[in-house]
């Protein structure tokens, strides 16, 4: 019992937190909309008890002056002008209230989408490469702007409804007493039902989440251009459909139960109230009828307690959904609070950067798994020097990597920049010193200046002549000066009309790396996708910048290990062989099997026995 209130105090803080959290940053973002509503609020308020006074004020100066004889409207006129003002108020305020909503919603929307994607650009790789962290992102990005917004009107509208309720319950009760007996056993047990189907509505959103991801994943393989002609080959239509199909009949039958008990709820909820305040009514028809009460006051009863139900329902609903809404800023604030792996540390910018990387003793594995990636892994690699990585899938190449750029932190052991371990160094200036074509290198929907100016735009973003002279570097300007617009094509097909080849996309991304102007190039598999000549020809600029810069050179293709220093051999996470080509194959180890299998492959046997490359 004591951990059933314990935590229910834990869950009502939590509310209140997320409910001022979103109030602080509605008012922060645009307090002008913000403040309008909530004086529209302060004058809408106290229109329905204002009409009600109204109406009966008028139908018993009314019925005075029939009784009177009297032919004018002089009697009426105050009641009739008061009216007017409280017609227009209400009218007006609904209208106004639409206008600034809308505003608000703009502001917020911006803002909000803004922050995360600001947020996002901070974190590290490894978050992005958790599922679980997917999970979190798709959650903060459930229209977290709109329900921000959602959370403040539905708040004040259940504030609104709360004063007009009581204004109205107040002039009702001087009439008849017994409102009250009506009033407070059937709106208590109608708002815990509205608050258990608000967190039932909020937990299946969230529980099928992942499924969400999968249904969109389904929709992609058969909607993008790069996965469809996959699909298509495969025929995976038959396969994938009926899957994406039963997520979505799933979610169809889960929100027919909640829309089935809603119905349920609210209808027991209207026939009840309404029963209850018909039985009252006919009470205050019987006083009147016996001279207690003017017909005023039957006039205003039998109008009051219609709208009574109405705002009841109207009310409850208001604030349980603000509740509701204040669970899914809980999802914004949860991806907001998340906070880098890699810290920023002192942030030491060096005058200069000769080059020198050493790794000592560097173990790592990913959040979350138990499996180490690398363990104790140790080399230096010089300034100026050209090392190759080498090793087959799985064996760590590309996190180690990764971690030479800082994209994580071992947990084990240093990398040192210079004698300066990573994490003491500015991230902004590590990263500035630093060319990176990773696997898969981005294919930007841009034109192909902006495609290499990516790689340095804030020095090369205006500059062309700049682009041209890396192009050129690059081996690529023959390349962009053949498509259709040059260096301004816009490449791609999400908003363009003109694609490359994989090898072509890689060769701009190589330009992309060079644009950097780096001290220490780290090169994950960068003629993977390229024919023989292009390779021949990234390998030639390769020669040319290796000596201006320490290079690190990851790849399957031992051909692209004939310019590197020297190469070593990673197998299981760990560094197994040191050397230069010539060497590890006079050692006849790891790297000379791995090599000798390599030319089985590359070599085929013709039917004379002579052998060629293939």
């Amino acid at each position: 019992m004591a951990d059933s209130i314990s935590q229910n105090a834990a869950r009502y803080r939590e509310l209140v937190a997320n409910g001022r959290w979103a109030i602080q940053t509605v008012w922060r973002t645009s307090p002008y909309p913000a403040g309008g509503m909530l004086a529209l609020l302060v004058l809408r308020s106290g229109v329905p008890a204002g009409l009600a006074l109204v109406a009966r004020g008028l139908v018993n100066a009314a019925v005075g002056a029939m009784q009177a004889g009297a032919t004018t409207l002089g009697p009426l006129a105050p009641w009739l002008a008061m009216g007017l003002v409280l017609a227009l108020i209400e009218a007006l305020g609904s209208i106004s209230h639409k206008l600034l909503v809308h505003r608000l919603s703009s502001d917020l929307n911006l803002k909000i989408t803004s922050d995360i994607l600001e947020h996002a650009a901070h974190l590290d790789l490894s978050f992005f490469e958790d599922p679980r962290m997917q999970d979190m992102i798709t959650r903060a990005q459930g229209d977290s702007a709109s329900r921000l917004l959602q959370f403040y009107t539905h708040s004040q509208q259940a504030l609104m409804f709360l004063i007009q309720t009581i204004s109205l319950v107040g002039i009702l009760v001087i009439l008849e007493p017994l409102v009250l007996l009506v009033v407070g056993p059937i709106a208590a047990p109608y708002m815990v039902f509205q608050w258990r189907l608000s967190k039932k509505r909020y937990q299946t959103v969230y529980d099928r989440t992942e499924k969400r991801r999968w249904t969109s994943y389904f929709m992609g393989r058969f909607t993008s251009a790069v996965a469809a002609t996959e699909s298509k080959l495969l025929d995976l239509a038959p396969l994938l459909i009926p899957k994406f199909q039963k997520l979505m009949r799933e979610f169809r039958e889960q929100d027919r139960k909640i829309h089935l008990r809603e119905f349920t709820g609210s209808a027991l909820f209207a026939a009840i109230a309404t029963v209850a305040f018909y039985a009252v009514f006919v009470r205050v028809a019987l006083r009147a009828l016996s001279g207690a009460l003017t017909i005023g006051d039957l006039a205003i009863f039998a109008g009051a307690t219609t709208r009574l139900r109405s705002m009841l329902d109207n009310g409850i609903r208001a604030g349980t959904s603000a509740a509701e809404q204040s669970l899914y800023v809980a999802n914004l604030r949860a991806f907001l609070a998340v906070r880098p792996r890699v810290e920023a540390g002192p942030g030491l910018v060096p005058s200069s950067c000769e080059g020198e990387i050493r790794v000592e003793n560097v173990s790592f594995r990913y959040p979350g798994s138990e499996e180490w990636v690398l363990r104790g892994v140790s080399l230096t690699i010089a300034p100026g020097e050209t090392l190759g990585i080498v090793g087959e899938n799985g064996a760590g190449k590309t996190t180690l990597a990764k971690l030479l750029a800082r994209l994580y932190d071992p947990d084990d052991g240093q990398i040192l920049l210079d004698g300066v371990p990573l994490p003491e160094l500015s991230l902004e200036y590590l990263h500035s010193r630093i060319g990176f074509m990773a696997q898969g290198a981005g294919r930007f929907e841009a034109t192909a200046a902006d495609n290499i100016a990516y790689g340095n735009w804030r020095e090369l973003i205006e500059k062309r002549e700049q682009l041209e002279r890396i192009a050129r570097l690059a081996n690529v300007d023959s390349l962009i000066e053949a498509m259709p617009d040059g260096y301004d094509t816009m490449l791609g097909r999400a908003f363009g009309h003109y694609n490359l080849s994989s090898g072509q996309w890689q060769r701009i991304a190589m330009a992309r790396t060079l644009a950097r102007d780096a001290s220490i190039l780290i090169l994950d598999e960068p003629s993977s996708n390229l024919d023989a000549r292009a390779e021949s020809e990234l390998l030639e600029t390769l020669s040319r910048l290796a000596s201006k810069c320490t290079t690190v050179l990851i790849s399957h293709r031992f051909s692209t290990m004939g310019i590197a220093d020297r190469v070593v051999m990673m197998d299981r996470g760990m560094v197994v062989e040191s050397g230069t080509h010539e060497e590890l194959l006079a050692k006849r180890g790891h790297y000379a099997r791995l090599f000798e299998l390599h030319e089985r492959h590359r070599l085929r046997v013709r039917p004379n026995g002579e052998e060629a490359a293939s």
